[in-house]
């Protein structure tokens, strides 16, 4: 993924962007729940845009029922809300690491900015998505394309969401994806979408800082 670049002031609302790159999921995880535990009050928040390698993460309610049979894919049990889903090559990851004090943000609002953020860019594609109630989340049709799980602590956000951009959709046949049986997924490969992936984090990106900017003001 190519860079993008850095927008740091610590009393501004923009948002530090890093690319990441393909990385592991365990660092990652680790790396929030560093940068978290060390902030301050004045810590810019960050959006850190990444693919991980394949792997199954398993939120804190998430229940063994709903792997059906996850082969050599490790599981990786993780103290995010939600259920199952699955990470892979080809998939945006979209890790939210913001002060909600600070911003006025309830844990819902955040919820629905980074929903209204993937509708917003599908539109721009001639897509049309939407949201479902008590289970978070986008959707086409009947069809799951971007999942999402929070952690708060202390006020502050980490984890965030996974849009399914162009990637083998083969590993969700072996979970109850978010914990709903026979939920079908899809992703923007099949939607006729053929964005870069490094395309969509910047559109990505783009859609979240408007929506927190008109929050802010």
């Amino acid at each position: 993924m190519s860079a993008l670049a850095d927008t740091r002031d610590n009393y501004a609302p923009a948002l530090t962007v890093r690319a990441l790159g393909r990385v592991d999921y365990e660092k990652v995880w680790h790396d929030m729940q560093s940068f978290t535990a060390a902030r301050t009050a004045t810590t810019p928040d960050e959006l850190w845009l990444l693919e991980h390698p394949p792997v199954f993460t398993l939120g804190r309610n998430g229940k063994q029922e709903h792997l059906l049979g996850t082969g050599d894919i490790p599981v990786i049990p993780v103290d995010r809300g939600g259920q199952v889903t699955y990470h892979g090559p080809g998939q945006l990851l979209a890790y939210t690491l913001i002060d909600l004090n600070r911003r006025r943000l309830g844990v819902q609002s955040l919820v629905h900015f980074l929903e209204q953020a993937v509708i917003e860019l599908l539109a721009n594609h001639g897509v049309t998505a939407h949201r479902r109630d008590r289970a978070p989340g986008v959707y086409v049709d009947e069809c799951k394309i971007a999942a999402l799980g929070l952690r708060i602590r202390k006020g502050c956000a980490f984890h965030g969401l996974s849009l399914n951009v162009d990637m083998d959709l083969a590993p969700f046949s072996m979970i109850n994806p978010c914990g709903f049986a026979g939920l079908q997924v899809t992703q923007m490969a099949d939607l006729g979408i053929s964005t870069p992936l490094e395309a969509v984090a910047a559109e990505f990106h783009h859609q979240l800082e408007c929506l927190l900017d008109r929050q802010d003001r």
